[in-house]
């Protein structure tokens, strides 16, 4: 893994004895010797602590900023106060979707969008292409950015000490510019995982000290480190997206649920005459959540059949470490709604499944 690149926590993983694999060009943590269930549930009762610092961040400055946003996503940034984040999609003039990203309004004429690492570079190609219509200038952030995320129902109380502010005030896809542990730091209230928590934005330099700091503070409360096994459990868990399973160049977010995202009355955007055109065709599939009825483990790629014939594939599947079920997503027939019976080809087995509508644990802090 010599020529994989490492975040700024690198060698803390090194220390804890992290299992670390190749993940989007990066040297990344999937789990630490608690092991990948401990961590999930510590998430789910108490605090994780992740590094999620190989995420892309490309700042959007300029008197155009906002129509440029606005013109390369499918949501409108136009409803967003300064201090608030919003999700979005990335689309091609076919309507299908680059990639998922935060949209963050720094000010009247600045933006941050935080992109998937797997598609650093071709996001960033796609976003100097478009910039050539716009009064706007970008810079690529992600060199010199750290990313850490605190999730779980203890989040606040662990973090609010360390804090320059109060961060009670900081509503949920809300974020402020203040200090965490003395460094300077954009803290927002998000999260991947369906609890409650914060995303800290901070120089790389910085990034060994918060950790730190946060280990130190948390650890009283239950925090330990977790990696990106749990992250992808707890995402899945919750119904979000992946890009790469869930989400590609050949979904649109019609297809995948994301049509709450798709503001069709702003002005002209990327891929919109396409999602308009599919919308009043109407669907041919559907990104659908399924639970097994027997025990079984559906992994990404196994074939999926509805009324005898294979419809599609497993898109993302794993055991919920808190249900004690399997779970995953497929794209399905418009047919085969909720309370469907479909069945899922593991090894030499039709395993029946029952689509559902996510999210499969509905208990988060989020929600309550």
């Amino acid at each position: 893994m010599s020529d994989l690149k490492r975040t700024p926590l690198y060698g803390v993983h090194v220390e804890l004895d992290a299992k670390l694999v190749p993940f989007a060009g990066y040297s990344m943590p999937v789990q630490y010797p608690t092991g990948i269930r401990r961590e999930h549930e510590a998430v789910r009762t108490a605090a994780g602590l992740f590094d999620v610092s190989h995420m892309g961040e490309f700042l959007v400055t300029g008197p155009e900023a906002t129509e440029y946003v606005a013109w390369i996503t499918t949501n409108d940034p136009h409803e967003l106060d300064i201090g608030d984040a919003q999700y979005s999609v990335m689309c091609h003039e076919a309507g299908g979707i680059i990639d998922d990203l935060l949209v963050y309004r720094l000010g009247e004429d600045r933006f941050r969008l935080v992109v998937n690492a797997a598609n650093h570079a071709k996001d960033w190609k796609h976003c100097q292409v478009q910039a050539g219509r716009f009064d706007v200038r970008l810079e690529d952030e992600s060199d010199g950015v750290a990313l850490l995320a605190l999730q779980g129902p203890a989040a606040q109380a662990i973090l609010a000490p360390l804090c320059s502010e109060p961060i009670d005030p900081i509503g949920f896809y809300q974020f402020r510019q203040g200090h965490v542990a003395g460094a300077p730091c954009v803290i927002s209230r998000t999260g991947y995982t369906g609890e409650d928590g914060f995303e800290l934005y901070l120089p790389n330099g910085r990034a060994v000290a918060v950790w730190e700091a946060l280990v130190e503070a948390g650890a009283p409360a239950g925090l330990i480190p977790a990696g990106l096994g749990a992250r992808d459990s707890l995402r899945l868990e919750m119904g979000y997206a992946l890009y790469g399973n869930d989400l590609d160049d050949e979904t649109t977010p019609l297809e995948a649920g994301l049509d709450w995202l798709v503001k069709l009355g702003k002005e002209a955007f990327i891929g919109r005459e396409a999602l308009e055109l599919q919308k009043k065709e109407g669907l041919t599939r559907r990104l659908r959540g399924f639970r097994l009825l027997e025990r079984g483990f559906p992994r990404a790629g196994y074939d999926v059949s509805y009324e005898g014939d294979v419809v599609g594939q497993v898109r993302s599947g794993t055991v919920s470490p808190t249900l004690g079920e399997g779970i995953g997503t497929a794209y399905l027939p418009p047919a085969a709604g909720p309370g469907a019976r479909i069945a899922i080809h593991i090894r030499d087995a039709a395993v029946p499944a029952e689509v559902v509508v996510p999210p499969f644990y509905t208990e988060g802090s989020l929600r309550k």
